[in-house]
């Protein structure tokens, strides 16, 4: 399993532009709840990480097992910023 954080930036990630309420309230937590997952300051137990991976159409073990590389910086992007 990854780390508290890593699994919280995977959450931010994942809600996108979606309000901590609409997905809290979609997956039936509090959005107290949701705001601790996502800062990493608590996992979720098995019946929110099932309900989260269907909400956002991923499996549990790729919000919640899978390791995340980093991704690189392309000089393009540089020249965005």
């Amino acid at each position: 399993m990854l780390d508290k954080k890593e699994i919280g930036k995977e959450l931010v990630r994942l809600r996108g532009k979606k309000t901590q309420d609409e997905v809290a309230n979609a997956v039936g937590i509090s959005v107290s709840a949701l705001s601790m997952y996502e800062c990493g300051e608590r996992i979720p137990r098995d019946p929110i990480k099932i309900a989260l991976a269907r909400f956002f159409n991923k499996s549990v073990e790729a919000i919640f097992f899978t390791e995340r590389t980093p991704r690189k910086v392309t000089d393009k992007a540089k020249e965005v910023v």
